[in-house]
């Protein structure tokens, strides 16, 4: 059972009350106040200040209040993963951003259940920073993301790879160009994804190339939901940047027209990932392998990181 000073100090983070504190827990709020004060005594630091009447964390408090929810959900992982071995089920939290949720990777999900009875899959969609956090505090089994795979803490398994693309309403003026460059899009009313999005960063840094930054485009809207994106295109309300894959149906439907950049190279990895700890790793090559039959048939095996087995 996970400590309850900390179960405390998590309550109290997310309160910053006392007494709704004691209220939430079922204690009496001197005994919140003891276990704040035997944590500040074990860690020898100041936990909460307040500051203008108000309860804040310290930046030691920030640092084991992160600790304390990692603790917290492995502690929710092991009886979980107890239970559905009891129960002869095997339990998945995933998480995928938009783009990748858009795609492919939910039918993959899908098959991979049909494929193995009594398996139960959670499917979480965010933005890849919010990902990232949740697989930091293990409130993820795997990740599915968009980019390369640098932090060491993790297994990458290389799906697949994918480009940006420009896309516009058939009826724009740039609906049957072949490619085009900073020049052609820059004076454009832009409807983009959100900062936090891996779509957003890539295009960022090819912006920098021209000494410019997303607050130099006629940003009309940010919205984090591709489909809504796609549609307000199709509409001739402004452009976009998205994932090619993300709008196949839309061009193949006569909807929308996905242009490259012919002055960048916008391709991009998209990568699976999981704690090295995690308990079943063949998972990932699993995916991978449906993935393959599904939306690569007939096509070139694609690499995986060089440090992977096979």
């Amino acid at each position: 059972m996970i400590d309850n000073k900390l179960r405390t100090l998590l309550s109290l983070a997310n309160t910053k009350n006392y007494t709704e504190t004691a209220r939430e827990l079922n204690l009496t709020q001197p005994a919140i106040s003891h276990h704040i004060r035997l944590l500040e005594e074990e860690f020898n630091t100041r936990l909460f200040v307040r500051v203008k009447n108000k309860l804040k964390l310290t930046p030691e408090g920030e640092i084991l209040l992160k600790y304390a929810r990692s603790i917290n959900a492995l502690y929710d992982n092991a009886i979980a993963e107890i239970e559905a071995y009891t129960a002869n089920i095997r339990h998945l939290t995933i998480g995928i951003t938009q783009t990748v949720s858009e795609v492919s990777m939910p039918q993959v999900i899908a098959l991979y259940c049909n494929d193995h009875p009594g398996t139960q899959v959670t499917v979480v969609t965010d933005t890849i920073k919010n990902i990232y956090d949740r697989l930091k505090l293990y409130k993820l089994d795997i990740a599915v993301v968009e980019g390369e795979v640098t932090a060491p803490d993790y297994v990458p398994m290389l799906l697949d790879t994918d480009s940006l693309c420009v896309i516009v309403s058939p009826l724009h003026p740039l609906a049957n160009r072949s490619g085009v460059t900073f020049d052609d899009i820059c004076n454009e009313k832009f409807i983009l994804r959100s900062k936090k999005s891996g779509t957003r960063t890539l295009f960022a840094n090819y912006l920098s190339k021209y000494s410019k930054t997303i607050k130099n485009l006629n940003v009309t809207i940010e919205i984090d939901d591709v489909s809504v994106i796609r549609e307000l295109v199709s509409l001739n309300m402004g452009i976009s940047i998205v994932a090619r894959s993300a709008c196949v149906e839309d061009v193949q439907r006569g909807r929308l027209a996905a242009i490259a950049f012919s002055d960048a190279n916008m391709s991009r990895e998209i990568n699976m990932l999981c704690h090295k700890d995690f308990a079943h790793p063949e998972i990932l090559r699993d995916f991978r392998d449906i993935y393959r039959r599904l939306f690569r048939s007939g096509s070139a095996e694609i690499s995986d990181h060089p440090d992977e087995e096979d």
